[in-house]
């Protein structure tokens, strides 16, 4: 009875934190920032695609998990990018689709470095399905009427060179806007806040240094931040890992399978209460550079 009670309260305070902090968390964003930034869209000379798969809080049924496909290029030889991002998440009895089109312009500052002003168009399908145990057999929450489509926009500004990222971004959903009839029973979608910098040493031809932060703001909920460091390894591996502040510990790899086919894996090792409880959190992602040419690149960039 007592360790129910507790998951019950650890759930509770998770989905506090939901309401609060609602874009899908990622481990493996540093490999792909269009996740976090439409300004990024077509900031590489060929086309990119990348698969990922995540199963949060392993152990714990009804536990997070979501799926997220992406694929952005320039236009042409103009200086256009665009991009595409679906992705499906599912906690609880909460189900929602989102697809987001990207559109961004890059503009030459100087001769080794290039800003990316970008934008974001789309929205998401929410579905609340009903619990096997339900308390509250009236609760709106759980009225099949409470599924909804909510718009969502973003925008986002990318700095970038051969070694160096900095980025800002704002993710949103129309805040007038609650999920179903009930605006105080069904969170509503608010902005969000992401700050990005990186930098990759070259400590020799066969050792690359990158370490980067990931900080995240969302208005009524803590400010949260990512420390990450990856090292490349020959030009073909990189070995890394993450401290996400007041949340977890993440180990990371990448392998370069082909000149063209990257393979990612990544372990959160949680530090919250929800260790007592799950295995840790699984992240695999799958990418793949269309008409890349890796014997045309003379200065590859690490991100």
């Amino acid at each position: 009875m007592m360790k129910k009670l507790a998951l019950i309260a650890i759930f509770l305070n998770v989905a506090v934190a939901t309401y609060a902090q609602q874009d899908i968390l990622v481990s493996q964003y540093m490999f792909n920032q269009l996740l976090v930034n439409p300004g990024y869209a077509g900031s590489k000379e060929y086309m990119q695609a990348t698969l990922l798969y995540r199963k949060q809080w392993a152990g714990w049924k009804g536990a997070p998990e979501t799926q997220i496909g992406t694929i952005h290029g320039p236009v042409g030889l103009t200086n256009f990018g665009w991009g595409v991002m679906v992705s499906h998440d599912k906690i609880g009895v909460q189900d929602r689709t989102d697809a987001y089109a990207n559109a961004a312009y890059h503009i030459n500052l100087t001769s080794k470095l290039k800003l990316g002003v970008g934008i974001r168009a789309g929205g998401g399908y929410y579905n609340y399905g009903t619990p096997s145990v339900v308390w509250d057999a009236n609760d709106p929450a759980f009225d099949p009427n409470a599924s909804k489509f909510v718009p969502g926009f973003g925008a986002g500004a990318f700095l970038y060179g051969r070694n160096l990222y900095a980025g800002l971004s704002m993710i949103s959903a129309d805040a007038e806007r609650s999920l179903g009839s009930f605006q105080e029973e069904n969170p509503r979608v608010v902005r969000h806040y992401f700050g990005t910098v990186g930098y990759a040493w070259e400590l020799s031809p066969d050792v690359v240094l990158k370490p980067s932060v990931l900080v995240k703001y969302v208005n009524n909920a803590p400010t949260e931040a990512d420390f990450n460091l990856n090292v490349l390894l020959a030009q073909t591996v990189w070995i890394g890992g993450s401290y996400r502040t007041n949340d977890s510990f993440v180990a990371m790899v990448e392998l370069q399978l082909t000149k063209k086919l990257r393979l990612g894996y990544s372990y959160d090792f949680t530090t919250t209460e929800v260790k007592n409880y799950s295995n840790g959190s699984h992240e695999i992602m799958l990418g793949y550079d269309f008409g890349y040419d890796i014997q045309k690149v003379k200065t590859p960039r690490y991100f």
